[in-house]
């Protein structure tokens, strides 16, 4: 598939099968972040793939629990794939996916939070060419502060120097695979 047919099919699922996604696929998902582009070339992401049903649920249950949602009063994401935001039944911050990475990053490095997301989007773009669905989940600062989120890093051993800027959720959309949204008009111009 052609680069730009590729960014053009890529969608944000929030609804996901009850079917985990191949290890290699996964292998291939967390190779492409590490390719991704990075400030000054530092290589400084880590990325921790977390391969199991089971405790994708429990982070994702984390990665709710203190969300203020006042803060988006008047936000809609979507009728066919709805967010926390729209549904306020929705207790799992990952939707049910089956698997999650955790992009890390420094804590006191300037580019760590662009650093991170090159690297979720590089990780999208690879699973929508597999065939597997995705998502990029920020709020993932907080999802950490707590005692099971503190002990999960320290069994995971991340460096104390770095802090979880994103989630990227992966696994296999559940219900028709939703068509692109109409761009909105007057979004770029070309200076000459």
């Amino acid at each position: 598939m052609e680069l730009l047919d590729l960014i053009k099919k890529r969608r944000s699922i929030r609804k996901y099968q009850d079917r985990q996604i191949p290890k290699e696929d996964l292998e291939k998902i967390i190779e492409a972040g590490l390719y991704a582009p990075n400030a000054g070339g530092g290589q400084r992401t880590f990325i921790c793939g977390v391969h199991s049903k089971e405790l994708t649920e429990t982070i994702g249950k984390l990665n709710i629990a203190h969300f203020d949602k006042s803060k988006l009063v008047g936000s809609y994401v979507s009728k066919e794939q709805p967010s926390i935001i729209d549904d306020p039944t929705i207790k799992n911050g990952f939707y049910g996916a089956p698997t999650v990475c955790v992009v890390f990053a420094q804590k006191n490095f300037l580019y760590s939070i662009p650093d991170a997301f090159c690297c979720a989007e590089n990780m999208v773009l690879e699973a929508t060419e597999l065939g597997i669905s995705s998502c990029i989940i920020a709020r993932a600062e907080e999802t950490f502060e707590n005692e099971l989120g503190k002990k999960l890093l320290k069994d995971w051993q991340i460096p104390e120097n770095y802090i979880a800027r994103c989630f990227v959720v992966l696994g296999y959309c559940d219900g028709a695979y939703p068509a692109a949204k109409p761009r909105k008009d007057g979004r770029s111009r070309i200076i000459e």
